[in-house]
């Protein structure tokens, strides 16, 4: 059994607490290309450069903090998908980062997308993405959601409770279709990861438990209602996993299902979902999936199992979120202050925090940060990059080495920051979110406009 993975238990997920800060990097101005996006280099002035961008044009021209998406990167990372699981389906997961620009992107690329929201849903509707290639989630869908993804033609609905199903059945009814729908069930296999993420246990919010019998009681639901098509189940393990020991796990126990479908229903289900959730590198020594090598491997468990009991092979659909647009985004500060606490460490003050990145104070994230704007020969200094709102819990970066003489004004990079930051991003402390700007080729495009404090006060009355 892996480390990384495990049957869910009184003790899942825990955080190892920082029982001693990272070594000092041999080379403080190198940019590690495992973590950092693949078009991220230090020009020979010194200055940071994504997508052929000088970091100093994108915030003299932006203004920080600032939200910086590698398109060549995130277009890479799609048709590395596309490509390594060319006879299955691949539908990103728009929680980690969505705006229409993405969308777009993703409609080109032949992917398809996963949506958690009415809102998701719109985004994508709107720039006239297919909505065959869209699957609806959530665990409680309201029915001004569930109707308009009906009306829409969603490609997929994956329903999350019995109420869901009567829901579901009662609006189709009414609307006249047939939704394809997918059963999300909880395996009791999770990602070793943290809490917060970790999503296949029993006792959390998402599916339906395989262990007490409601997924085998929601299958026999959604076969009783001629207006709903059951075509598969569907399940996610967690977030930030390096390698397939948890879905060889979950694949073994929802063959299970597969098979008591059969005996019992006579029903053979053609689509099997086993969710996303692989991680990245976020700091030196960190593992990533090397994505041929995952969906071979995924592939390979899937044909095994349903061999093994005697099923034909369904086809299989993966939901990579961060994975595609995680290492695309880096984060644009500028150094507000800086402050030497002797003795322990010294505290760089950038003029964002948690209010774009909440991560690190939520569950933990680690991140690797540099300083942008010029090389620096002088010694690494032991810092923490910390926000400007009032919490002494608004940290970017807990553990990380600066070079001593950095200063007021000085711009520092946070890597891998294109999931779920702006997607978490909130007005703590009447902050306006920051822009989101696309690089490639030399040129940089707002793609997300960043706020003012005219949209903060819009609609106080």
């Amino acid at each position: 059994m892996s480390r990384y993975a495990h049957p869910a238990g009184d003790r899942h997920a825990e955080m190892m607490p920082h029982e001693r800060p990272p070594l000092a990097p041999a080379d403080i101005n190198r940019i590690n290309p495992a973590i950092w996006s693949r078009t991220s280099t230090r020009a020979e002035q010194g200055a940071l450069t994504v997508g052929g961008v000088d970091v100093r044009d994108l915030a003299r021209d932006h203004g920080t903090p600032l939200y910086v998406l590698d398109e060549d990167d995130v277009r890479s990372r799609m048709r590395d998908y596309a490509t390594a699981f060319a006879d299955s389906d691949v539908h990103y997961a728009g929680k980690a980062f969505l705006c229409k620009e993405i969308v777009r992107w993703l409609r080109d690329e032949g992917l398809g997308l996963d949506v958690a929201s009415g809102g998701e849903l719109a985004v994508a509707l709107s720039v006239g993405f297919p909505p065959e290639r869209i699957t609806m989630h959530g665990n409680n869908k309201s029915a001004a959601e569930l109707t308009r993804a009906l009306e829409a033609g969603v490609g997929h609905i994956v329903v999350d409770s019995f109420e869901e199903i009567a829901r579901l059945g009662y609006h189709a009814e009414r609307l006249g279709k047939r939704p394809k729908v997918m059963v999300r069930v909880t395996t009791g296999v999770e990602a070793h990861t943290h809490e917060f993420i970790a999503t296949a246990h029993d006792d959390q919010k998402f599916g339906l438990s395989l262990n007490s019998g409601a997924a085998a009681e929601a299958v026999r639901r959604i076969l009783a209602l001629p207006q709903l098509e059951l075509v598969g189940l569907h399940s996610h393990i967690g977030s930030q996993i390096v390698d397939t020991a948890g879905f060889e796990v979950a694949a073994r126990r929802l063959t299970t299902l597969l098979v008591q479908i059969k005996d019992e229903h006579g029903v053979v289900l053609p689509e099997l979902d086993l969710g996303g959730g692989y991680g990245i590198a976020y700091v030196d020594g960190d593992e990533a999936p090397d994505i041929k090598e995952l969906a071979d491997g995924l592939r390979e468990i899937v044909t095994k199992v349903c061999v093994d009991a005697g099923l034909p092979v369904p086809r299989l659909t993966v939901e990579p979120g961060r994975t595609i647009v995680g290492p695309g985004g880096i984060t644009l500060y500028e150094v507000g202050t800086v402050k030497d606490v002797e003795g322990l460490r010294t505290y760089v003050s950038i003029d964002g925090g948690m209010s774009d990145n909440v991560r690190t104070a939520l569950y933990g994230a680690e991140y690797t940060a540099v300083l942008a704007s010029r090389e620096s020969q002088a010694q690494p200094v032991l810092s923490r990059l910390v926000g400007k709102h009032c919490e002494s819990g608004d940290i970017i970066v807990r553990d990380c080495h600066l070079p001593a003489d950095l200063a007021p004004g000085d711009l520092i990079a946070v890597a891998a920051t294109g999931a779920y930051c702006r997607s978490l991003a909130s007005n703590y402390n009447y902050l306006p979110r920051p822009a989101v700007v696309a690089v490639s080729r030399g040129e940089s495009r707002v793609i997300v406009q960043g706020e003012t404090e005219d949209d903060l006060l819009r609609g106080q009355l």
